[in-house]
């Protein structure tokens, strides 16, 4: 019986990664390391100035990966992802925006 629930795993991930691979699915897989090195970025980040801290590229990567991952999401007309990172990507260009304005506020200041 065990050995039955092993090919069956097998099987299923035949499946899901090599029998249907495909450029969406590579695309895919990029967008989602790309969306994932985004925590990678902030966790070196925040241990290097030993409090937790949201870098510039934290926000350039969650909004590289979720825009590459709504495009898959349109592409494989996957409603869950649409709206997920939709939404999600206008946060990320919102936060991008804030914080260049706040850089430049607090350059017109130190000027003065």
């Amino acid at each position: 019986m065990l050995i039955q629930y092993g090919q069956a795993l097998n099987a299923y991930f035949y499946d899901v990664f090599i029998a249907k691979f495909d450029f969406w699915l590579a695309f895919g897989l990029v967008a989602q390391l790309l969306f994932t090195a985004r925590f990678l970025v902030q966790w070196i980040s925040s241990e290097r100035a030993g409090q937790s801290v949201v870098p510039m590229a934290f926000w350039f990567f969650s909004m590289g990966g979720g825009l590459m991952t709504l495009i898959y999401g349109l592409a494989k007309r996957e409603p869950v992802i649409i709206i997920g990172q939709g939404l999600a990507t206008l946060i990320y260009i919102r936060n991008i925006m804030l914080i260049i304005k706040n850089r430049g506020a607090a350059s017109k200041t130190l000027d003065r």
